[in-house]
């Protein structure tokens, strides 16, 4: 737990967040959830019945760490492909009516929008189910992304998130142009990663997977210290980025940085009831806190504040600055 020197510094760098200006590239997605209760099997096969209570749409994957980012008071656009559906049109609003830029979004009529649904019941998932695209984008469609990326940059960018979900937008060639362009801006680039394209995010600023993704990724299966120290320094080592932080549920998070610091750090969670979004909510506060012009330690316990808060909800959710500076201040 910090000290109150600490927690006064965090708090500073939250202050700072309305002026950071964060571009968030990747695969927009929407959540459908479907809000129920059971109380019979059905006599046609041995599932539940659920009675449907209620309704949701909610911004995910890229479009969550987007609303993240603004709900933390941070600057934000987004960018990636949506289709030319109900979906895409209703994504679109969702974002508009927060007054988030979405000139970034470029439509697609051969892919549709991203849907996840799930169905909730009695505060447990009972199944679910998407309807996606996972078709890697054409050559014209990363032209125009990137085009986007540059019209950003010259607009003024403190940092891009790289948000993959394995849906087509984020690919090597995408990754390699925005890290070339960033680093000549010196802008921050992070990445929420996937583990099947762990090969793609070479020269990113920091990378920010859990403890599966960090062992697949690194071939070092982490079940001790030991092994999380050498999964940690194998993943800066390949990826030559300058730092790694690895999120590890109930045990916190682990971060990694090139000049050979490693600071763990403990969870403040106090109860754990749905980890969708985590992920989303630690990248958003992390790169929002770097942009704010913390250092790398500060802004991994600043995202470690607003994960213990994101996991406490079911179902994706966002973090208040005001929920972040009670949590860190209570610490």
């Amino acid at each position: 737990m910090p000290a109150k020197t600490d927690s006064k510094r965090l708090l500073g760098y939250l202050e700072r967040f309305s002026g950071a200006r964060i571009l968030v590239v990747g695969d927009v997605m929407l959540d459908h959830y479907i809000w129920g209760t059971v109380s019979r099997i059905s006599p046609e096969a041995p599932v539940p019945v659920v009675h449907v209570t209620k309704e949701s749409l909610l911004l995910g994957a890229a479009t969550n760490v987007v609303n993240n980012v603004h709900s933390l008071g941070g600057q934000v656009s987004a960018c990636g492909l949506i289709g030319n559906d109900d979906a895409g049109k209703q994504l679109v609003h969702l974002l508009r009516s927060k007054g988030i830029d979405t000139d970034g979004l470029l439509v697609e009529d051969s892919r549709p929008t991203t849907i996840k649904t799930r169905i909730i019941a009695h505060s447990q998932q009972v199944v679910r189910f998407d309807r996606e695209a996972k078709d890697g984008i054409r050559r014209e469609t990363h032209r125009k992304i990137f085009d986007i990326v540059k019209q950003k940059v010259g607009q003024g960018l403190d940092a891009i998130v790289l948000s993959d979900y394995c849906k087509g937008v984020i690919t090597k060639e995408l990754v390699r142009d925005i890290v070339a362009l960033a680093k000549k801006k010196n802008i921050i680039v992070s990445v929420d990663p996937k583990v099947n394209h762990f090969g793609i995010y070479s020269g990113v600023t920091i990378l920010t997977p859990n403890a599966k993704e960090a062992s697949i990724g690194s071939r070092v299966a982490i079940e001790d210290d030991k092994t999380l120290l050498k999964a940690g320094g194998l993943l800066l080592r390949r990826l030559l980025c300058n730092a790694v932080l690895i999120t590890r549920g109930e045990h916190g998070m682990s971060l990694f940085e090139r000049n050979g610091r490693i600071t763990h750090i403990p969870t403040v969670a106090r109860e754990v009831f749905d980890v969708t979004g985590a992920g989303d909510t630690v990248i958003s506060a992390l790169t929002l806190a770097m942009a704010a012009g913390a250092g790398m330690v500060d802004a991994a316990r600043i995202a470690n504040f607003a994960a213990g808060i994101v996991v406490g909800v079911v179902g994706t959710d966002t973090v208040s600055p005001e929920e972040l500076k009670e949590k860190i201040a209570s610490g």
